[in-house]
Order: structure tokens, then sequence, then C-alpha cells
């Protein structure tokens, strides 16, 4: 998938308008010779933009349009540095209502429809995307933000909700929550729309079976627009990315040359339409791929898979280039463990040790099971982890996204 004739005027547009307007960004394109593009090959030699770039420009610098032009901002969180703040315009904020209205239509949700939201407010982009979106579609929002499991549980009775927007951590602690109490019957939730983190299809399984509900991954990020840029349809072949606003790419990440179709890579991503903050070849740092063929639904927006980790999540342990991805493999090899876990990492008496906790449903021998987890661990990253087995329910639930690695080498 290449850029096309339009996109690549509109990408020209947006060069010219940063550099228009002398902003941190603006300067950065004119200080490396570039005053727009013409063809596909000028795209492609185009610089990328990291997040390191968008902290420097803190507070405002990303800004590209006047101050009285900008009407909201959002950050990152800032927990690995100093956070990024992104400027919107009137136009920004519509848009993204927008395109969040279009990912509730493409998951079959409608006017009737009750969308019970559970992701943050605030500078975070979540909540208020969700709830935007929602009302621009004309179903009924209720905010309830996270948090307050009581509360959450009983509005969800009491209101009727039928579609619960959440991470997929507190949508699974919702879920065991409601099969402790009893109260299934009470619920009449249909969808889910969960986003903000990646989770395995154990996690999926287990929320799907308790609450009987289809589910839909929602993606964005904070730095273009926020949650609501791509979700899956009712084929669950892929999320459709909305490339009438962005352009995607799939890169190799260690060249930063284009990968084709089908081929994993992480995906970089271009505003067309962005006024505030545009940005050109935006490293997300996830990695997925584009699904060649079209969808059965029959849409031609590009689709890309499921998000398989990040590019900059991978741990050296032992001389060994590890992901959480490869443990959350062959952890959901065992059909007798839940998808909850948590990787370790110290550094005693001069040398690394990961230390695995796992949940399973306390049918089976526990110290049989870490033996058998170990052993296909060893034989998929080299070396032996120490693996401790608990019951459903022992490791920690969150209401926001769940760590499950925690590297204490460097506390």
């Amino acid at each position: 998938m290449r850029i096309n004739d339009e996109q690549l005027k509109q990408v020209d547009r947006q060069i010219k308008r940063l550099i228009a307007a002398d902003n941190f960004y603006g300067r950065m394109l004119k200080d490396a010779g570039i005053d727009g593009v013409a063809t596909a090959e000028d795209f492609e030699a185009l610089p990328f933009s990291q997040k390191q770039d968008l902290r420097n420009a803190y507070p405002l610098g990303l800004s590209a349009v006047p101050e009285e032009e900008i009407v909201r901002i959002h950050s990152s969180s800032g927990t690995t540095g100093v956070p990024v703040i992104i400027p919107y315009t009137k136009k920004d904020v519509e848009d993204w209502a927008k395109m969040f209205a279009r990912c509730y239509e493409f998951a079959g949700i409608t006017k009737k429809d009750r969308i019970h939201i559970t992701p943050g407010y605030g500078l975070w982009t979540a909540g208020i995307g969700f709830q935007a979106g929602c009302e621009l579609l004309g179903s009924m929002a209720i905010p309830m933000g996270p948090g307050n499991t009581e509360k959450q549980l009983q509005m969800m009775q009491d209101l009727g909700s039928t579609v619960l927007c959440a991470t997929s951590s507190y949508a699974l602690l919702l879920a065991e929550e409601i099969e402790k109490r009893g109260i299934r019957q009470n619920i009449k939730l249909k969808k889910g729309v969960i986003g903000s983190e990646r989770w395995g299809e154990k996690m999926r399984a287990r929320i799907r079976e308790i609450l009987g509900i289809e589910l839909y991954d929602i993606y964005g990020l904070t730095e273009i627009y926020g949650p609501g840029i791509g979700i899956n349809c009712k084929y669950d072949t892929g999320m459709h990315i909305w490339d009438d606003f962005l352009y995607l790419e799939i890169i190799d990440p260690e060249t930063g040359k284009n990968v084709p179709d089908g081929e994993w890579g992480e995906i970089v991503l271009t505003t067309l339409v962005k006024e505030g903050a545009p940005l050109i070849r935006y490293r997300t740092h996830d990695i997925s791929r584009i699904l060649p063929g079209e969808c059965p639904c029959g849409c031609s927006y590009p689709r890309i898979d499921v998000i398989a980790g990040r590019s900059d999540d991978m741990m050296k342990i032992k001389g060994v280039n590890v992901f959480p991805k490869q443990i959350e493999e062959v952890l959901a090899s065992f059909p007798e463990l839940s998808s909850e876990y948590q990787i370790h990492i110290s550094h005693l008496d001069g040398r690394d040790t990961m230390r695995i906790y796992v949940e399973t449903n306390g049918s089976v021998d526990f110290a049989e099971m870490s033996k058998r987890v170990a052993e296909r661990v060893k034989s998929k990253i080299g070396f032996t982890p120490l693996v401790k087995v608990v019951e459903i329910g022992i490791l920690p639930r969150s209401e926001k996204k769940s760590k499950r690695v925690f590297d204490e080498r460097y506390d």
C-alpha cells in the first residue's frame, strides 16, 4: 500500500503549514531542507518524528495555529519522562468525534444503545473521546470514568448499559466481579469496545465467556487524536484505519524501510488534516501489519492486525532479547492457565533472574504445572525462569492498564 495522490497533496499542505507556522516541528523540517513532497518517493524520504521530539517541544511548541484557535489540550501521562502536550482546534475535536462515531457504527452500535464509559477523563484522551463519539452518534452516554466498581455495577444494572467501553484490564475486573456476585442475569451488555493496551486471546475469551458479549478492538494514541482512529468490524478481520484522516505505514524498526503488506513491523502514522499539531511519519512503536485483501464487510479502509506489542518493550536478560509477547504465547498454550500473569526481573548474586507469576484454575498440581511452564519458556527464549503458579484472582486487577513487567534491576 503506497500513498495516493490526494494524500500526497494533503501531506504537502501540512508540511507547508508547519514551516509557515515556524513551530518546533516546522523548524525541524526546514533545517532538514524539506519544503514539500510531490511523489511517493519524496514522502518515504521524509524523516520520522518520535516521542522525544514531541517532548522537546514541551509545553506548546507543537502548535501550528495561533493560540486563539486552540480550544483544548490533551497530554500523555508523562510517566516515562516529560509529558507530550497536544493542542486541538475546533475542527480537530470535531474530526475526532466523527472518527469515533464511525468506530461505534462499525461495531454495530446505534442510537438505541446505552454506552457505559469507564476510561479516564481529564488530560488523558480516552474518556472524552468515547463520549464525544457517542454523543455525535446519538447514543446515551453514561460517563462513569474509572474506579468505584460497586457504583459501576449498580449503574450498569439500573441504567441497562448495552455497551461497555474499557481497557481490557478493567473489562476483565468487571466481568469477574459480575461473575462473583452472580448478577449476570441483571446485566444487559451486548458489546464491549476495548482499547489502550495489548490483550491476548485468553483474556478476550475469558471476558467474552463471562459476559457473553461481542468484543471490538479500538485503536489510537494521544499524539494522533486519541482512541478512535480505527476499529475492527463484525467480521473481526483486523482493525480498519480511517485513511481519510491518516496515512498508515508499516516499517522495519531496524532499517526504517516500508515492509510489504502482510509483514509485521512498526506502525507509522501521518495526520492528513489535523490542524493543531500535525505530525508527519510519527513512529508509534506499536507492532502490527497491514492485512492484504478486502474485508468481507466491503469497505475500503486499510486494516491492521492486532497490536502484537511494542518495538521498545524488549527486555534484555542474560544477554537474550525477550519480548513480553513471547512469554504470553507460551502461557496461552496451556489451557489450564488464565490470561493474567506478571514478569519480575531482578539481579541477584551477579546474575539476572526472571520470575513469572501466573494464575490457574486450581484443578492442577501447582508444582508440576510450574515445572512444565518453565520448561516450555526455556525452549522459547533459551533460559529457565522461576515460575510461581497461583490461584485465579490472586494477581491484582487494574481499573486502568495492567502492569505486567516489573524490572527491578534498576530500582
